[in-house]
């Protein structure tokens, strides 16, 4: 059975910092690109940072860049989302997920291009 637990949600005030974490199990760990996607309250799931199987590669969205940064320890079947200088627009509910990828280099960055996803960790940005 896949699982993927997300850690580390919670209320942070505009301009604080928040780490979530999410462990896999039941799956191959390196052999899949990893993503962090949020949704917020009437909005479509987006994905926020993805990083590929051996974590040299990562892709951003734009507003995030510069503040967020993802990576994953395969040793540990974790894959990380520092998030600096958060936002009100940043509250969402934050979801991990797995994509296959035979491809070691590919990094996604479509919700459709993941196949296992975690329960959701909700941050909240107070202003």
């Amino acid at each position: 059975q896949v699982l993927l637990v997300e850690s580390g949600g919670g209320l942070v005030q505009a301009g604080g910092s928040l780490r979530v974490s999410c462990v896999a199990s039941g799956l191959t760990f390196s052999s899949y690109a990893m993503a962090w996607l949020r949704q917020a309250p009437g909005k479509d799931r987006e994905v926020v940072a993805s990083i590929n199987r051996s974590g040299g590669m990562t892709y951003y969205t734009d507003s995030v860049k510069g503040r967020f940064t993802i990576s994953r320890d395969n040793t540990k079947n974790t894959v990380y989302l520092q998030m600096d200088n958060l936002q009100p627009e940043d509250t969402a509910v934050y979801y991990c997920a797995a994509g296959a990828a035979s491809n070691p280099v590919v990094v996604y960055n479509a919700v459709w291009q993941y196949q296992r996803w975690g329960q959701g960790t909700q941050v909240t940005v107070a202003s």
